[in-house]
């Protein structure tokens, strides 16, 4: 580690994201293209909390991100009470920001997200507090179930909410989800536009902690 990084590292700012969806849209695949630049084929379900650990640099400020990839939850917890008893562990109504997957192909996975955005809304204090709407799947865009302008239209113009598609399998617009949604974040931490992203040892360390 160099000066430089011990002089950025002096102002670490942490951030906690919480990756949801159903099952098999691909959560973990886009994690896992981040941050660490991979993709495995055979479907695996996320059967409990993995945690990532990738730091960025935006805007010359060095963010080390907590990245929760959910197993399929039911609901979001209601109180603090019900996040004890059933999700005891997850740190669902604490985080920075969230990040709500669906399945571009499956009209169902994007209703659950849209449930589970509602619960949100009514569980906590969502004052700066962005919630990110990813369609992964691109790549089979060709059996999409929902208009692309309508789901954006919903998602950007009613919901107020970042809305990007992608493809974890081909690595396409996964770094633009993290990058938009850092510059969110960072604009709140600074309150002002940042212009770049660096992926910092995520690809050069590989630090994936699976807990």
């Amino acid at each position: 580690m160099t000066a430089s990084h011990l002089t950025i590292d002096s102002d670490l700012q942490k951030v906690k994201l919480a990756v949801l969806g159903a099952p098999g849209v691909g959560k973990t695949s886009i994690i896992r293209q981040f941050v660490c630049n991979e993709f495995v084929e055979e479907y695996v379900a996320t059967e409990k909390k993995q945690v990532f650990y990738p730091s960025v640099i935006i805007n010359d400020h060095l963010y080390e991100l907590k990245i929760i990839d959910c197993p399929y939850i039911p609901y979001f917890p209601v109180n603090s009470l019900y996040e004890w008893t059933d999700f005891r562990g997850y740190g669902l109504r604490n985080a920075t920001a969230y990040i709500l997957v669906y399945d571009i192909t499956s009209e169902e996975s994007f209703q659950y997200i849209k449930s589970l955005r509602e619960q949100i809304l009514e569980s906590r204090d969502m004052h700066d507090i962005p919630i990110f709407v990813v369609g992964n799947k691109h790549d089979q865009a060709e059996e999409r179930g929902l208009s692309r302008r309508e789901v954006a239209n919903l998602v950007k113009k009613q919901w107020k909410c970042g809305y990007v598609e992608c493809s974890a399998k081909f690595n396409w617009h996964v770094i633009l989800l993290f990058k938009e949604l850092m510059k969110a974040i960072d604009y709140i931490d600074y309150g002002h536009k940042p212009t770049a992203i660096r992926v910092q040892d995520a690809f050069r360390r590989n630090r994936c902690v699976i807990l």
